[in-house]
């Protein structure tokens, strides 16, 4: 198969959807990969790393979507990449549709086969090309959450760690999952009070057994959302619901009874975002301010620590890339169901039933 990999467009975006050494594993395999000039380059691996591997270089973005079968990206086309999909192409890349109709519309249009990182499952029903992102971006939140906490950027000018006899930040997460876990390592480490809202209680128990005591777990109901977030001096949201729009779990009233300065980090912000208030940002204006409180909703995150996060992403996807390469897409999936569940368009018609529902569009499974 002709795998081709683009330049990432997306502002302030430096991952990369094959580092060299995918781009090798596919070469290996008796594949031919086509990477765009200098599409590396945000990773430290130049155009000569890649041909030293046996990629072919190529001068422009058309010219791979012109030869590639597979285009193989990090995150979700852009208008530009869209107009240039065909019907016998295979899109591998995150798509997040749920709370945008016009990239869906498009993709619809294109006729392309678009499988999406983010639903691809697992075994036990996990998402494991969504993890690696979830992890740095958890990490990463309690990062920037301490950055605009500081009164220099108009935070509260609040200590994560606080010092002996001053009171460390409040933490609030919403979410257990796999971002919010990475985001309590990272805040408790720093030392700082932390409470972790979720709805399942043996996540719970497990967090709890897990930090000994050195953070609290509320069963997640409104009511103990809205106490919680009266005292927080940093919210983050990390709740998913897989191919489906985030809820909404701030809302613009209880903003209002939040502490000036303090900040919300809106993880969810790839799919729609869990706070009321919340539209997406870019690295290069990354927060807003509503009603005194600091929005952080910068929707490619871990594009900032592009090294470390195109590894970790390429070491999950690339069994998946590998797999469609060598059995073309349909054969793959239906080999594997794990990966026919990262099926979002095909053909025209919307391809997964929860991406459909948030969208309000008919859902069209493939026949078996």
């Amino acid at each position: 198969m002709r795998v081709g990999c683009p330049k990432e467009i997306k502002v302030h975006e430096y991952r990369v959807g094959l580092t060299p050494e995918s781009a090798a594993e596919l070469v290996r395999a008796g594949h031919e990969v086509f990477l765009e000039t200098k599409a590396g380059e945000g990773i430290g691996a130049p155009d000569a790393v890649y041909e030293k591997v046996g990629v072919t270089i190529l001068p422009n973005a058309d010219a791979v979507f012109e030869t590639a079968d597979m285009i193989v990206k990090v995150k979700e086309p852009q208008a530009i990449e869209i107009a240039r999909l065909k019907p016998e192409h295979i899109l591998f890349t995150y798509l997040h549709l749920a709370p945008d109709p016009e990239q869906t519309e498009g993709l619809m249009k294109s006729g392309a086969t678009c499988i999406a990182y983010e639903t691809v499952t697992d075994k036990d029903g996990r998402l494991p090309l969504l993890k690696p992102m979830s992890e740095v971006a958890g990490r990463m939140s309690i990062q920037v959450g301490a950055h605009f906490l500081e009164k220099t950027h108009g935070g509260r000018g609040v200590l994560m760690g606080g010092v002996p006899g001053v009171r460390p930040a409040d933490v609030v997460i919403l979410g257990a999952g796999v971002a919010g876990y990475n985001a309590a390592q990272i805040a408790v480490g720093m030392r700082a009070r932390v409470t972790v809202f979720d709805k399942n209680p043996a996540r719970l128990e497990e967090l709890d057994r897990e930090f000994n005591g050195r953070l609290e777990t509320v069963y997640s109901t409104r009511a103990a959302v809205e106490e919680a977030v009266q005292e927080a001096d940093l919210v983050i949201g990390a709740v998913l619901v897989a191919g489906a729009a985030a809820p909404k779990l701030i809302t613009r009233e209880m903003l209002k009874t939040m502490r000036p300065g303090s900040v919300l980090v809106d993880i969810s912000i790839d799919q729609g975002g869990c706070f009321e208030t919340s539209h997406a940002t870019t690295h290069d204006d990354p927060v807003f301010v509503v009603d005194n409180v600091i929005h952080y909703c910068v929707a490619n995150m871990p594009g900032a620590v592009a090294r470390t996060s195109a590894f970790a992403l390429n070491n999950a996807t690339l069994p998946f890339a590998l797999k469609i390469a060598n059995l073309g897409a349909e054969e793959a999936m239906r080999q594997d169901p794990h990966l026919a569940n990262g099926l979002n368009v095909a053909g025209g018609k919307i391809r997964h039933e929860a991406v459909a529902e948030a969208l309000d569009l008919t859902y069209e499974p493939l026949a078996a």
